[in-house]
C-alpha cells in the first residue's frame, strides 16, 4: 500500500470517531436538557417521598406531575382563566339569635313546682325526646289553639334531632335543660350531674344562642340539694319541678289521659307530659279545651311565674 493511501485512510478514521463523538455529547446533552424542563427529579431531588411514587396522584416513575393531589381544589391565587370567576368566598355562619326570656317575678323560688294559686294560668311542659314527627305533631297541636308549651329537651336527642331545637323556638314555645341522657340523677355523684346538666346545656347554647332559663332533674320530680348545686354551677338560676303528673308515658288512652291532666290541675300547676307519645298528641285538643272551660289558661313557665 503506497503511503498516500495509508495517509487517506487515517483520515477517514479520525474523521469518523469525531462525528461518533460528536453524536454521543449532543445525545446527553438533549437528555439533560429534557429532565431539567419537566421538573423531574434531576431538578428537585429532595422533593419526593419514596412512598408516594405508586400513588396516582403521581406521574409516571420520572416524579410527580404536581405537588397536590388530582382532586385537589386550585390553589391559583391570581386572575382565573376566562369563564372561570373567581368564587366568592362562603359567608360565615352567624351565631344563633338567644331567645328573649320574659322577667320572672320578684320571689320567685329557686326551684319552682307551682306557680301562683290564685290564678288561672297553667304551664304545660314535655319531656323532650321521641319520635321528631310525634314531636312536631304534638307542636303543631298546640299552635293550632295558640298554645305555646315549655318543653324540657335531652341532649342526646338534640345530637340526633339538631333541627327541633329551632322548631320549638321558632313556634314560640320555650326550651329547658333535662339532662343529656335522661338517667337517674339523683343517684350520680357531683361531677357526674354537672356533666349531664352541662352537657345538655352546651347543645342549646351551641343550636339556639342560649342555655336555657330551666332545668329540670331526669327520672325525678324534684332535686335533691346536689343536684341543686350542680345545676347553679352551670348557671341555671330556676329549677321546674311540677305538681301534676299524669303518667303519659304509660301510654294511656287518649281519654284516660285528658282525665288524668283534667282531675290534677288547678290554678298555678305545671303539667309534665312527654312528646314521642300518640296518646298526648291525641288527648291535648281535648285537655285544652277542658283548660278553657274550667276557665283555665295554658302558658309556658316563664309565663306562669312573670
Amino acid at each position: 500500500m503506497t503511503a498516500d493511501r495509508r495517509a487517506l485512510l487515517r483520515t477517514a478514521a479520525k474523521l469518523a470517531a469525531l462525528t461518533a463523538t460528536g453524536g454521543l455529547l449532543t445525545a446527553c446533552g438533549t437528555g439533560t436538557s429534557r429532565r431539567s424542563e419537566t421538573g423531574g427529579l434531576a431538578a428537585h431531588p429532595g422533593s419526593v417521598d419514596p412512598q408516594h411514587t405508586t400513588d396516582p396522584a403521581w406521574s409516571g416513575g420520572e416524579g410527580p406531575a404536581s405537588a397536590e393531589p388530582a382532586t385537589a381544589e386550585p390553589t391559583t391565587t391570581g386572575p382565573q382563566p376566562t369563564g372561570q370567576p373567581t368564587p366568592a368566598a362562603a359567608p360565615a355562619t352567624a351565631p344563633p339569635t338567644p331567645p328573649a326570656l320574659l322577667p320572672l317575678a320578684a320571689g320567685t323560688p329557686y326551684e319552682v313546682v307551682h306557680g301562683p294559686r290564685t290564678g288561672k294560668n297553667v304551664a304545660l311542659t314535655c319531656h323532650g325526646s321521641g319520635d321528631p314527627k310525634q314531636a312536631t305533631a304534638l307542636l303543631e297541636a298546640a299552635e293550632q289553639h295558640g298554645v305555646r308549651l315549655t318543653v324540657m329537651v335531652v341532649g342526646s336527642w338534640l345530637d340526633q334531632q339538631p333541627q327541633m331545637a329551632r322548631r320549638i323556638l321558632d313556634g314560640g314555645h320555650e326550651l329547658g335543660n333535662h339532662t343529656q341522657n335522661h338517667l337517674d340523677i339523683s343517684a350520680m355523684t357531683p361531677d357526674q350531674a354537672r356533666a349531664e346538666i352541662a352537657q345538655c346545656a352546651d347543645r342549646l347554647q351551641r343550636l339556639t344562642g342560649s342555655i336555657g332559663r330551666w332545668f329540670r332533674p331526669s327520672a325525678a320530680q324534684y332535686a335533691t340539694p346536689m343536684v341543686r348545686d350542680q345545676a347553679k354551677a352551670v348557671g341555671y338560676e330556676h329549677v321546674l319541678s311540677f305538681d301534676v303528673d299524669p303518667r303519659d308515658y304509660n301510654d294511656p288512652t287518649a281519654a284516660e289521659l285528658q282525665r288524668r291532666v283534667l282531675n290534677g290541675v288547678r290554678g298555678g300547676s305545671v303539667v309534665a307530659l312527654h312528646m314521642g307519645h300518640q296518646c298526648t298528641i291525641d288527648a291535648l285538643p281535648a285537655i285544652l279545651d277542658g283548660l278553657t272551660k274550667a276557665g283555665l289558661n295554658p302558658v309556658t313557665a316563664s309565663q306562669l311565674c312573670a
